[in-house]
C-alpha cells in the first residue's frame, strides 16, 4: 500500500527530517544537480513557499512531489507542482498517480483554480502519465539562462 506522508507543514516547517533524508536519493533522479547539500537546498524551498510530499511503500521512499500554492493574473489561485518524481525501480506501480492525487486534494483544499506543472520536453513517458491523468499541454515555457557561464 502507498502511503503519502507530509514532510511539510503549511507555512514551510520541516515535519520530519528523516523523511527528507530518506527522499534525497529519489528525488535526485529527477534532479541530479541538486547541491550536496540537499537538505539546506530544500530548507530555502520550503522558506520561499515550497512544500513536500513522499510516498511510502513498505516504509521505502519510492516517490516525491515538492508543490507551493501560488496566485497570479493568468491561472487565479492554483498549485504548482515543481517536481513530482517515481523511483525509476518503481514506476508503474500506482506511486505517481497517489502523490499527483494528494496534490489535487491540497488543491481543493486551498480553493485552487487548477493544478499545474511544468515537464521538460524529453520526458515522454511522464507526459503519457500526464495524458492518462486527464492534464493537458496548456502553454509553452520559455527560458533565458542569465548566468553567461554555462550558456
Amino acid at each position: 500500500m502507498i502511503k503519502v506522508i507530509e514532510v511539510t507543514d503549511t507555512v514551510g516547517k520541516l515535519l520530519s527530517e528523516d523523511a527528507l533524508n530518506r527522499a534525497e536519493s529519489v528525488h535526485r533522479q529527477l534532479r541530479p544537480k541538486l547541491p550536496e547539500a540537499y537538505a539546506d537546498k530544500m530548507r530555502r524551498v520550503f522558506a520561499q513557499g515550497g512544500r513536500m510530499l513522499v510516498a511510502e511503500v513498505d516504509g521505502v521512499v519510492r516517490g516525491v512531489a515538492v508543490w507551493r500554492c501560488y496566485e497570479n493574473t493568468a491561472n487565479g489561485r492554483f498549485v504548482y507542482v515543481d517536481d513530482l518524481i517515481s523511483d525509476e525501480t518503481y514506476r508503474s506501480k500506482g506511486v505517481g498517480k497517489a502523490l499527483l492525487d494528494k496534490c489535487r486534494e491540497i488543491a481543493v483544499d486551498q480553493h485552487c483554480q487548477m493544478l499545474t506543472l511544468d515537464s521538460g520536453t524529453h520526458r515522454t513517458q511522464a507526459h503519457k502519465f500526464y495524458f492518462r491523468e486527464q492534464m493537458t499541454i496548456s502553454a509553452f515555457h520559455f527560458v533565458e539562462s542569465l548566468n553567461r557561464a554555462e550558456v
